[in-house]
């Protein structure tokens, strides 16, 4: 018997229903030389403030610049609760393992398969309920992976809030996240704290209302390793706990059949 899958999870309190990422689109090209990157349409560019997108701009040009950004296609990794997935970026094809069942979903066309022991279960009632999820699925297990790289995203306000420091103590440049009719919960707030001496984000918070006094959670962000052009960040351990995000790779190809297998594939490697 196959399981069903939830997309509530107790060690995730986003549930997916933090700020729809943009849709995936081909690679866009920008002039080389460039200080920042453009912000996406929709992005609150008149409530956000200068000294908060310079220093989103310039953790993007530390995570690897924007052109790297646009051009990466294929993205893997392993999340928590026993998921593993390889989207597409430039078609939207999303391959989604979780136990025995495995799906192959396009988030553009909302259209997909699901399989259980490489079985075809679309019909059954759990298959139709994995094909309604993989959106928010892919929404929220996208943020913890790529969150930095979204920062000037449509609907975004981004607001500077002073000096902070990490919890290992190193002094970084607090930036505010809130959301503007985008997503299914836009009342949600982030903190992201940005290593002043790296660029790079260190640690970010969640706040499940933007009024609510306390995060619901603060992470880490952290051990960064170069995949393709890119740096990505695995680390997610909160001061308590250990937490990570396995089989992180980015590349430009994939062995064949790996967005189309009915059964789970071997992890490419880069």
């Amino acid at each position: 018997m196959f399981k069903l899958v939830r997309v509530a999870r107790p060690l995730l309190l986003m549930m997916g229903l933090c700020a729809l990422l943009t849709a995936p689109a081909r690679a866009q090209k920008m002039k080389k030389g460039s200080a920042s990157y453009p912000a996406a349409e929709g992005f609150d560019a008149a409530g956000s403030d200068a000294k908060a997108v310079a220093i989103a701009d310039r953790a993007m040009r530390e995570m690897g610049g924007y052109e790297a950004w646009q051009n990466a296609r294929y993205f893997g990794w392993s999340f928590f609760g026993g998921q593993y997935q390889v989207w597409d970026k430039y078609t939207g094809d999303f391959h989604w393992e979780k136990d025995t069942l495995v799906a192959n979903y396009n988030l553009n066309t909302k259209r997909g398969q699901v399989f259980s022991k490489g079985q075809d279960v679309s019909a059954t009632p759990t298959g139709q309920k994995v094909l309604n999820n993989l959106t928010p699925i892919w929404i929220n297990n996208m943020y913890w992976l790529l969150m930095p790289f979204k920062l000037k995203d449509s609907g975004v306000t981004l607001t500077y809030k002073g000096e902070g420091k990490t919890l290992a103590g190193a002094p970084a440049d607090l930036l505010q996240m809130t959301f503007k009719n985008v997503g299914v919960t836009p009342q949600n707030r982030y903190e992201i704290l940005v290593n002043r001496a790296t660029g790079l984000v260190d640690e970010w918070a969640y706040f499940a209302k933007a009024d609510d006094a306390q995060p619901a959670f603060r992470r880490r962000w952290a051990d960064y390793a170069r995949h393709g052009q890119l740096l990505l960040a695995a680390d997610r351990s909160d001061a308590a706990k250990p937490a990570r995000l396995d089989n992180v790779f980015q590349a430009q190809t994939l062995p064949e059949g790996v967005m189309m297998s009915k059964v789970p594939v071997a992890k490419p490697k880069e």
